[in-house]
């Protein structure tokens, strides 16, 4: 996905550095960039908190970078 890859860039960090923050193979990350594989949900929760965004901003559903309001 070409979010995922400009989020990642955004951020300046490898595909390396961020697959071990998740503890996930950096090929299969490079999978999900390309859209390969898909994402498992836990993993698309997870990054859209790290990135400060939507699942739907990842998944290309919308356009609003920002994230909605979080659940106390």
């Amino acid at each position: 996905m070409n979010r995922l890859r400009d989020l990642r860039e955004d951020k300046d960090i490898t595909q390396k550095e961020l697959a071990k923050r998740f503890n996930i193979d950096q090929s299969n990350y490079s999978k999900y960039e390309l859209e390969k594989i898909e994402i498992p949900l836990k993993l698309l929760k997870d990054l859209a908190i790290f990135y400060n965004t939507s699942t739907d901003y990842i998944l290309g559903i919308t356009n609003e970078i920002k994230p909605y309001p979080r659940k106390n």
